[in-house]
């Protein structure tokens, strides 16, 4: 008799720029993989092919000449491709889905920030999301500037994406935005303080892992 496969944990990681967001998908998955977890690292925007190259339209800044709610369209498409090319069948297949940036950027950025209305992104989850929501979001939070110092440390030079170039003010709503969502949603959502050292905010991580979802 053949053994059923395990239905897999699905953890994502939101904040504003320059949290540690990459860093800490790096260090969860390694850490699940020893811990002999099949794990499954992806991205918003993009982790499918067609949904990476909506990826490279919105960050180049190509999308934004048409406002936040054109921005929000294509974030829903590029999340529902997504969905259905990758996450849904890693979750099926047993894996532990960590995901760097999910519904909660668009929440944040389009939403809480640019002013889309929230009962049209409510819609546009239920249309590409469904009832597919994280069993664990990470908040990793950062003072603005702090987080804007780290990012301007790591481009040396490089030209800045559509997100990160945005004005300290627009930043600063968008922090907010996050730490909004957490509050309203607690069972979902863990606030780390990312002004810790790296290792310090990954055991943070770890220990609301054990806690949470027993790996």
């Amino acid at each position: 008799m053949q053994q059923a496969i395990e239905i897999g944990r699905f953890i994502t990681f939101e904040g504003g720029e320059g949290a540690g967001k990459s860093t800490q998908v790096g260090i969860l998955a390694d850490r699940l993989s020893r811990s002999g977890r099949p794990v499954f690292v992806t991205r918003e925007p993009g982790g499918s092919p067609a949904a990476e190259e909506i990826r490279q339209v919105l960050l180049s800044g190509q999308a934004a000449q048409f406002g936040p709610l054109a921005e929000s369209v294509l974030f829903a498409v590029a999340r529902g491709d997504h969905i259905d090319n990758a996450i849904r069948g890693a979750l099926q297949q047993g894996q532990w889905v960590i995901c760097d940036r999910f519904i909660d950027s668009t929440r944040a950025y389009q939403g809480a920030t640019a002013g889309v209305p929230r009962g049209l992104i409510n819609a546009l989850e239920k249309i590409t999301v469904g009832a597919l929501l994280p069993d664990v979001t990470f908040v990793l939070d950062i003072p603005v500037e702090e987080g804007l110092a780290r990012v301007a440390a790591r481009a040396e030079g490089q030209e800045l994406d559509r997100f990160e170039s945005q004005e300290l003010m627009t930043h600063e709503r968008i922090r907010r935005g996050f730490l909004d969502i957490a509050e309203e949603e607690p069972s979902r959502c863990a606030v780390v303080d990312a002004s810790q050292p790296e290792a310090m905010v990954a055991e943070d991580v770890w220990e609301t892992v054990l806690q949470r979802l027993n790996p």
